[in-house]
């Protein structure tokens, strides 16, 4: 064995050798053509050639012209150019739904890939009430389309976990809160696009599982409810409005004044507001049963809000009783049968038990009528109050105190203000306070400030 290893050793050591004598005669006959090889005639015999070693070819970089940089440069700023300049340039206008559906469309087709999208459904969320589509579930879906399909779906249960791709997720879960504020319940589309888009597991899935859940809850509970379509004529809002404030079947609405334009004797064109009032069979009582010596109070604006659409009313109401004025009527059995008015127990006390009960009472006053109108002033609820006059005549009798606060602009318009005071010959009502009662001119020639320290 030690004698075949060492053949082996010996055979690797020769190669070795012959190997090495062959490179290095090689490397001789290199030299000695070198050496033989004459210099060209034309050089000069101090220059010396050098060899140049380059390394792999490649492409010499062109200049790129000044016109195609310019055209990134382009580029680049219109992908900075906000959403909302996008919403004003398409739809100069007219703002409506078509025009906000092309504005989706515009977007859509200018980028396959759809960059910047979460940007531009938060531009077009903030942007649908201006175009009056904040109520539309069509468009609410197609905001949705916007979204890249099956790219945010998380694939396992960590990047479900870790809120996969979570822009994108806050985004979706936005556009259905806006849907919940405005009352829009979601359909089968809105599902199938949440599923393509984030998946059954993702944020806006959840929040549309809880819209469908509690929406159907809640869609009949209020038992007056306000209609989704307000009536737009002023007249027509202001009697659905003091019927809600009344609460009484049997109160009645009058028109006291609609509006109107009237041209005075001079060619003076002047607008007169509407005017009208609700005052239901107890009031009428209740004001049949006043003390003339007490006067009467018309106090207001106070706010009413019926979905986005804010109106105002007047009242006609008196202070409080005074205790010594007070008389208890017996009550009528027969007025409520469900549920007893009065009732007289004979119970066993004992030596501790209190008869009293600590029961706080506000008194606010009675309240004798509502009216509404589309101007705030005195004269105005003058004629309100000539109109009650009719049902009531205590009226009269009674001295009437006005406690008006600085109105909304709506109701105390300057031209409005302006063009009333043109109007025709002064209210009855105004005529009849001048006869000989205590303090008249109190009634009458009140400023509004004295009327506000009145009332505080």
């Amino acid at each position: 064995m030690k004698s075949a290893r060492c053949l082996l050793q010996l055979q690797c050591l020769t190669l070795v050798g012959q190997s090495t004598r062959s490179a290095a005669q090689y490397g001789a006959l290199l030299r000695a053509a070198s050496s033989r090889r004459a210099p060209p005639p034309s050089s000069p015999p101090h220059q010396v050639f050098r060899h140049f070693h380059s390394g792999p070819a490649r492409p010499k970089e062109q200049p790129i012209p000044a016109e195609f940089v310019n055209g990134d440069d382009k580029k680049r700023d219109r992908s900075l150019v906000a959403h909302d300049d996008l919403f004003e340039r398409v739809a100069r206008e007219v703002k409506t739904k078509a025009t906000f559906n092309k504005v989706v469309d515009v977007f859509i087709k200018n980028d396959v890939r759809r960059r910047g999208h979460v940007e531009f459904i938060y531009a077009a969320l903030k942007k649908m009430p201006e175009f009056g589509v904040e109520r539309d579930l069509v468009v609410y879906n197609r905001l949705l389309d916007v979204f890249p399909k099956e790219v945010f779906v998380p694939r396992n249960f960590i990047q479900r976990m870790f809120n996969h791709y979570p822009r994108q997720q806050e985004c979706g879960v936005q556009l259905l809160e806006q849907m919940e504020n405005y009352g829009i319940m979601p359909n089968m589309e809105t599902k199938v696009l949440l599923v393509q888009i984030f998946g059954e597991k993702g944020h806006p899935m959840r929040k549309f599982q809880r819209i469908m859940y509690w929406f159907p809850k809640f869609k009949h509970v209020n038992p007056f409810p306000v209609p989704k379509h307000l009536p737009e004529d002023p007249v027509d809002l202001a009697r659905f409005s003091l019927t809600r404030i009344a609460n009484d079947r049997d109160a009645k609405v009058t028109v006291h004044q609609l509006p109107c334009t009237d041209v005075t004797e001079s060619g003076e064109q002047i607008t007169l507001p509407h005017v009208v009032g609700i005052q239901s069979p107890s009031q009428v009582e209740l004001l049949a049963k006043h003390n003339p010596n007490r006067p009467l109070f018309v106090e207001g604006p106070f706010p009413l809000w019926l979905r986005s659409k804010c109106v105002y009313y007047y009242v006609l109401r008196a202070d409080p009783t005074p205790p010594e004025e007070k008389v208890e009527e017996p009550f009528d059995p027969e007025r409520c049968l469900d549920y007893p008015l009065q009732l007289d127990l004979d119970l066993d006390r004992d030596l501790g038990d209190e008869e009293s009960f600590d029961v706080e009472d506000l008194d606010e006053g009675p309240v004798f009528a509502m009216c509404m109108t589309g101007l705030g002033e005195q004269a105005v609820l003058n004629q309100w109050i000539s109109g009650l006059q009719e049902d009531n005549p205590i009226l009269g009798q009674v001295p009437t105190l006005f406690r008006l606060d600085a109105g909304p602009r709506e109701l105390q318009g300057a031209t409005d203000t302006e063009s009333f005071h043109h109007h025709g010959p002064e209210p009855e009502y105004q005529k009849e306070e001048r006869q000989p009662q205590e303090e008249p001119e109190v009634t009458l020639e009140e400023e509004p400030r004295t009327s506000q320290r009145m009332k505080r």
